[in-house]
């Protein structure tokens, strides 16, 4: 039974990712195609195809690996400029430029004549700015979409003011792990001390009155090495426990590797499912999007870390992963102890992740991705824009083609990144549950 969930959540994921790359590939298309560029093919997956059809000018298909997908609008390399674009030549010159030109000339070996006008560089700069970002952009709306259904339809987990555990001594956040017990030296916690229980449901922390878990951390925070007094509602009637909170080294907040010396009590609170609202929701979002930034200016230091776990070095929770751990991980949130609920609203969250990471990944103004083309297309609207203003000549397209050898060079880092979490993610994966 647990293998079938395991692969039920893997075919469940993998489906999810492969529609939300081909809904990517469709924002790009459908405004290609609405500003009258020429599209040839719509593919998701990538190597051997295994089923085409072709449905007016453009062969829609599916590939053999379901690691991406693609849409070829022509024209997206323009020639040299003063070339016909029908009749590129081919280069003879040094090895920089002969990689530019063979570029050029594989560009335009399939267009004919009647295509002039229609190739996707001789549109104007904002047609190509929005056929670009539109794909990404459509990985944002799946992002929303996901993140808003799931917290106001399902619920997010909420901390309560019940205690669900007692921590037995104080342990810095630096050594913490889920191996790791109380040894002879650690401090016995407060909460043990003052003889907190489990259950106990926490009314009031020196003086002011607690509604919920948000308002008491940051007073016990505050409240470092200093008396507390603490009302707990047990068993129907009120008890007053007094105690002295603790320094601790615990980290500043969820998904933070910065450590902060703050008060500590050494309890933790029950969580409750509860649906939240739009606002919730999309500041929920907001909050992931910062992470997923900060994530991704981490990730070479991150990267080091995966590849020393292949030989054999302890793999970080928070290190980043592929498409196959990722896959991986569904499996074992679909195989795992979990309701069924808490299974797809987890599975949801995943993906709502992934689009999110997919977008913000893209939007990075580097060829080959979509931000490098986007930003080619803002330079060309902000050139010709002074030029006018100025009363110049019009300077025409900008030509991405000569940045090629740096999209080459960034191209084969991120298929060596990728290879490299794919590896890690076979000898060394991400667990969330032990076992």
């Amino acid at each position: 039974m647990s293998v079938l969930l395991t692969t039920l959540g893997i075919v469940l994921f993998v489906v999810g990712v492969l529609i939300s790359v081909a809904l990517h590939e469709l924002g790009h298309m459908l405004p290609a195609k609405a500003f009258g560029m020429k599209v040839t093919q719509f593919f998701v997956g990538f190597g051997r195809t295994i089923w085409s059809t072709k449905r007016g000018e453009t062969e829609y298909g599916i590939k053999a690996i379901p690691a991406g997908g693609f849409v070829r609008i022509i024209g997206m390399m323009p020639p040299a400029k003063g070339q016909d674009p029908t009749k590129v030549r081919k280069a003879n010159t040094g090895p920089i430029q002969s990689m530019v030109e063979n570029a050029r000339t594989a560009e335009y070996e399939t267009i004919a004549p009647e295509d002039n006008g229609r190739l996707f560089y001789q549109k104007v700069w904002w047609k190509k700015l929005i056929v670009m970002a539109s794909g990404p952009l459509v990985n944002v709306l799946i992002a929303v979409v996901l993140f808003t259904g799931l917290f106001t339809i399902y619920g997010d987990s909420v901390a309560q003011t019940t205690i669900s555990t007692v921590t037995d001594c104080v342990i810095p956040a630096d050594q913490a792990s889920a191996n790791r017990k109380c040894q002879d030296g650690d401090k016995v916690s407060p909460a043990k001390q003052a003889g907190f229980q489990v259950g106990d449901k926490i009314v009031a922390f020196n003086g002011t009155t607690i509604t919920s878990w948000d308002q008491l951390t940051p007073l016990i925070r505050a409240n470092t090495d200093k008396p507390a007094t603490i009302v707990v509602e047990r068993n129907g009637q009120q008890l007053t426990l007094k105690t002295s909170t603790i320094i601790n080294q615990v980290l500043d907040k969820p998904g933070s590797d910065k450590y902060v010396s703050v008060g500590f009590l050494g309890v933790s609170p029950e969580s409750k499912v509860e649906r939240q609202s739009v606002g919730y929701a999309l500041d929920k979002m907001g909050g992931y999007t910062v992470s997923t930034v900060q994530a991704l200016g981490r990730f070479p230091e991150k990267l080091v870390g995966v590849a020393k776990s292949i030989v054999g070095g302890e793999r970080d929770q928070d290190s980043p992963m592929s498409v196959v751990g990722a896959s991986r991980v569904a499996g074992e949130i679909a195989a795992s102890d979990l309701n069924v609920g808490a299974k797809a609203a987890t599975l949801i969250l995943l993906l709502a992740s992934l689009n999110l990471f997919l977008a913000l990944f893209n939007f990075i103004p580097l060829l080959p991705l979509d931000g490098g083309h986007m930003i080619g297309a803002i330079w060309e609207g902000i050139r010709r824009g002074l030029a006018k203003l100025f009363g110049r000549p019009d300077p025409g397209y900008v030509d991405v083609a000569k940045l090629l050898p740096i999209a080459y060079v960034a191209a084969s880092v991120i298929v060596v990144m990728g290879v490299l979490l794919v590896i890690a993610d076979i000898v060394n994966p991400i667990k969330l549950f032990n076992g």
